[in-house]
């Protein structure tokens, strides 16, 4: 008879709270430049992106509980950073997934902004989704909260929920009620559970509950990621004061 190895370590939790390491790209210094991105570890999460040029990277703010930006290195469309965790999390073995940040905006102006789950979360993370007015064009298997200016009703959060066999999702009904204020925190939270179900909150409200927001089998894999991305014609950055993401150990053999 096979039986299953299990131990009291059933919760896995990664968090971070910003009062530690920061990397910073200073003076056009890369910590191990390379041309297709780099990649370091800040605490339980990997800093990935474009890093290698001026001022990107993360770093730490003198701010009361412990506060940390991430900006993306050059005004190019979809340079990005982003901390994430390895494609290692799988709704139907680990769920429910629970990630949970607290994030502030400087502006709502020319910056993309995602927090959720990806399909891939490459050193070099390419954006979750692109797009324009009221059309969401998936990139990678995602979902979770989504701010980027140049859709219509910029000022507020989506909540995609977009399946490997999506191509594009409307931003009607997915928009969250609360209007994001500049320089003002939010808490995000999604949980995803292990038949694929979802629920959003922002700042403690429920904002949205989907069935199926993931198509959930044994092999689907994502990573957890928190990024920005810059426009054609600005930098972006996102601050934030803690990072949390919280699941249960797949105890198949």
């Amino acid at each position: 008879m096979s039986l299953t190895g299990m131990s009291g370590n059933g919760r896995i939790r990664y968090f971070h709270d910003f009062l530690g390491a920061e990397v910073p790209v200073a003076n056009a210094v890369a910590y191990g430049t390379t041309a297709g991105g780099c990649s370091y570890s800040i605490g339980d999460f990997r800093l990935v992106g474009d890093l290698a040029n001026t001022d990107s990277g993360l770093i730490t703010l003198s701010k009361a509980s412990g506060w940390g930006r991430l900006t993306s290195s050059a005004a190019a469309d979809a340079d990005g950073c982003a901390l994430a965790t390895e494609v290692c999390l799988s709704p139907a073995l680990n769920g429910t997934i629970v990630l949970e940040a607290r994030v502030e905006l400087a502006a709502l102006t020319a910056r993309h902004v995602f927090f959720g789950l990806m399909g891939t979360a490459a050193d070099n993370i390419a954006e979750a989704t692109t797009n324009t007015t009221l059309t969401i064009t998936k990139v990678v298997p995602c979902l979770g909260f989504l701010h980027d200016s140049q859709m219509t009703y910029g000022t507020h959060w989506f909540m995609p929920y977009l399946l490997a066999a999506d191509t594009d999702q409307t931003s009607t009904g997915i928009q969250g009620s609360q209007t994001i204020v500049a320089a003002e925190a939010d808490v995000l939270r999604l949980e995803v559970d292990s038949d694929g179900g979802a629920r959003w909150y922002v700042n403690g409200k429920l904002e949205q509950t989907v069935a199926a927001g993931l198509a959930a089998t044994t092999t689907t894999l994502m990573a957890a990621v928190l990024g920005v991305w810059s426009t054609t014609t600005t930098v972006g950055s996102v601050d934030v004061d803690f990072i949390e993401v919280s699941a249960n150990r797949d105890w198949t053999r």
